[in-house]
């Protein structure tokens, strides 16, 4: 019998580990809608008395039975710090398909995607899945590496985003937004000194679909990508304050995008 190529066994490897793969989701939010998502597998559920009763419904919607336990000594593997509110959901993570199911994936309008090149603060990825659900974008996509995976402190900062709002993450950032760009997708790179802003950019051109993306604040864009993007463009800033919050970026520029 011949023997498989180590790639080949290594790929398999990781898929299984993705696959046995799981993340604690905390906070009454968080846990509400991942058990009201039907696309979301549920593995475990800890709560207290008091969140128990406050998350009845969408328990009894779910079909799950919960593990109730004292609030004093909470039976979840969580972070100390974090601020649980009685609920812990052990969930595997969601799986949207792949980047052209998404990008290509019928909705109202021309579609828009944001691209985020090692955006590592599940804060900021947390708000900017937010953001991406309010503009009506198809996804939201970072990198295997350098960005962050889903958590459960990207879950509550998402306040509920992260069970809608599709959110991938590729093994290379260049190859992506190549395989965008044969798809038709424009992609802007944001960045701070670029010529032209996003409007100008799209003037004539909102009937595309586009792809922004966003570099980590201080970095910015990696080399690479500002090379392989279409074009560079900035948000306009009113006197001498020219920086946002990779957050605040995001939906502004989501906005500046949008079609009119």
């Amino acid at each position: 019998m011949a023997m498989k190529p180590k790639w080949v066994v290594e790929k398999e490897q990781a898929k299984k580990a993705a696959a046995s793969e799981t993340v604690w989701l905390f906070g009454l939010h968080a846990v509400r809608d991942a058990l009201l998502n039907p696309r979301r597998d549920r593995v475990r559920l800890v709560l207290t008395p008091n969140a128990a009763d406050k998350l009845a419904d969408a328990v009894a919607t779910s079909g799950m039975t919960p593990e109730i336990s004292d609030p004093r000594k909470f039976a979840a593997p969580l972070d100390p710090q974090s601020v649980h509110q009685g609920a812990a959901l052990e969930v595997r993570p969601l799986d949207w398909g792949s980047l052209e199911d998404v990008a290509m994936a019928e909705g109202t309008g021309p579609a828009r995607l944001v691209l985020l090149d090692r955006v590592s603060d599940p804060h900021n990825v947390g708000a900017i899945l937010r953001s991406a659900e309010v503009f009506g974008a198809r996804a939201v996509i970072g990198t295997r590496h350098h960005s962050a995976p889903e958590t459960g402190a990207l879950a509550k900062t998402a306040s509920g985003a992260l069970e809608r709002q599709p959110y991938l993450r590729v093994t290379n950032l260049a190859e992506a937004i190549r395989d965008l760009q044969e798809m038709g997708v424009l992609v802007l790179g944001l960045d701070g000194e670029a010529e032209h802003t996003v409007e100008q950019a799209l003037e004539g051109r909102r009937d595309h679909a586009v792809a922004l993306v966003l570099g980590a604040e201080g970095p910015g864009l990696r080399k690479k990508t500002r090379e392989t993007v279409d074009a560079l463009v900035r948000i306009p800033f009113a006197g001498g304050f020219g920086s946002l919050n990779v957050s605040n970026a995001a939906a502004v520029a989501l906005y500046a995008s949008l079609p009119r």
